[in-house]
């Protein structure tokens, strides 16, 4: 009996330490905790921007600038920096955080020009050179002078005509070497005109036609001697006076056109001549624009039917005279302007090459 007790309160004993709860165990517990998000490492490193900014032609452009718009999520807004290309054309931005980018490049004289792109992670990005276009209307700038600064602007160029001259004797007033030259004033034209005729050396051939003329008894109703040479030498100042002043100064003060040659150049020679002897019956504006020469063909008809007034009775054959007077005054002019294309600026002192182009001369 005593057995069978002992037995039964052993068996219950160690019921009750089976139940019992089992004690928590401090290395599960913190191991089952999830890992902290902060803890994982960042693959978001900054990185560089570099380039150069060059021309059509390939030449450095220094002092550009240059600015670099960061392009973030939508939901921020756009970082920017700015940056000027140095004395080789060089540019560069450090420090630029991953992503896409955008560099917007100006500069003075040239059209804008904008690249985009992507940085990776700590990548040092060497753009290509970016090239920028030369402005296409840059030359505009002139239309906002004023009417007494293109006044200024061109008694400069008038002060350097009035002292052209071939060989340093022959005048060579009426040529521009400047192919932007600024348009004469009515007064500067009639100054122009007047510069012409009282310079020794149209005297001198104006003197030479008269005795050619009557070397070969020309207007035999003039006669011979001194008093026909007289005649002629009046005669051929007079064609001179009125061709120059109604051809060079009237009518391009009321029709608006430049009475001057404006120098070419460049070109094949064919393309030259031809611009040359076009220049007889089409001319500049002052506007700058072409535009048919009115002035030097009406010019030339009226000097042709007032010299009706003063040649001799049997020589003047009405439209005859005057048609033939026009047409040599036209033509004249022709030869004069292929002087002036392939001859006269090699000899004219005043006229400078351009050291970037040989073919183009100022003065």
């Amino acid at each position: 009996m005593a057995l069978i007790l002992l037995t039964l309160s052993w068996t219950l004993t160690s019921r009750a330490q089976d139940s019992s709860p089992t004690p928590a165990n401090p290395q599960h517990n913190e191991s089952s905790k999830p890992a902290s998000e902060g803890a994982q490492p960042s693959d978001h490193h900054p990185g560089s921007i570099s380039g150069t900014v060059v021309d059509q032609s390939g030449a450095v452009v220094p002092g550009a600038e240059v600015k670099l718009i960061e392009k973030p999520p939508a939901a921020a807004q756009p970082a920017a920096q700015a940056a000027v290309s140095g004395a080789d054309g060089q540019f560069s931005f450090t420090n630029v955080p991953p992503g896409p980018f955008q560099l917007n490049v100006t500069s003075a004289g040239f059209t804008p020009q904008t690249i985009s792109g992507t940085l990776g992670s700590g990548q040092r990005d060497q753009v290509p050179p970016i090239m920028l276009a030369v402005a296409t209307r840059v030359t505009e700038i002139n239309v906002s002078l004023t009417r007494d600064e293109i006044a200024e602007e061109a008694e400069v160029e008038l002060k350097i005509e009035e002292k052209q001259r071939v060989l340093g004797a022959i005048p060579n007033f009426y040529v521009t070497y400047n192919p932007n030259a600024a348009p004469l004033t009515p007064m500067q034209k009639f100054r122009l005109a007047a510069r012409n005729v009282i310079d020794p050396f149209t005297f001198v051939i104006v003197g030479g036609t008269a005795g050619i003329q009557q070397a070969q008894n020309h207007f035999r109703g003039y006669g011979q001697g001194s008093e026909g040479y007289a005649k002629r030498f009046a005669a051929n100042y007079g064609d001179t006076l009125t061709g120059t002043f109604i051809g060079g100064a009237i009518l391009p003060s009321l029709l608006k056109q430049d009475p001057r040659y404006f120098y070419k150049g460049i070109g094949s020679f064919r393309a030259r001549a031809l611009y040359a002897i076009a220049n007889s019956v089409i001319c500049k504006g002052d506007n700058r624009r072409w535009q048919p020469n009115y002035s030097n063909i009406l010019g030339s008809l009226a000097a042709g039917g007032i010299s009706n007034l003063y040649y001799p009775a049997q020589d003047r054959d009405g439209l005859t005279l005057t048609f033939e007077n026009a047409a040599i005054g036209i033509g004249s002019n022709a030869i004069f302007n292929l002087l002036q294309e392939f001859v006269m600026r090699r000899f004219t002192p005043k006229a400078k090459p351009d050291p970037s182009n040989p073919d183009i001369i100022h003065n």
